[in-house]
């Protein structure tokens, strides 16, 4: 099995994720999906969306670890590692192909 990258314990303490992209919503846009940054907790959009506002947060905030905000999702990804982790039987361990 494949190490966590260091990032993932960089990980916080965050609250739920919101059910809303903030940063679209004060543009007037849409999403598609939801993601939340695990190291400050804010809620953006992910790059199928049109903004791409999670990916823009981590290259202009550096903060690498974002979770799947939607339900019934339960992964995880370094944007600087791009490193995909999903649950284990111990934990989060590396997505392998």
């Amino acid at each position: 099995m494949m190490p966590l990258c260091d990032d993932f314990a960089t990980s916080a303490e965050v609250e739920p994720p919101s059910d809303v992209c903030q940063t679209c919503v004060d543009m007037g846009s849409t999403w598609v999906h939801l993601r939340q940054c695990l190291n400050c907790g804010r809620t953006h959009c992910c790059d199928n969306s049109p903004n791409r506002h999670a990916t823009a947060h981590y290259r202009t905030d550096g903060h690498p670890m974002i979770r799947s905000a939607q339900p019934d999702e339960d992964w995880r990804w370094c944007f600087k590692d791009e490193l995909f982790f999903v649950p284990g039987p111990d934990g989060y361990e590396v997505a392998e192909d």
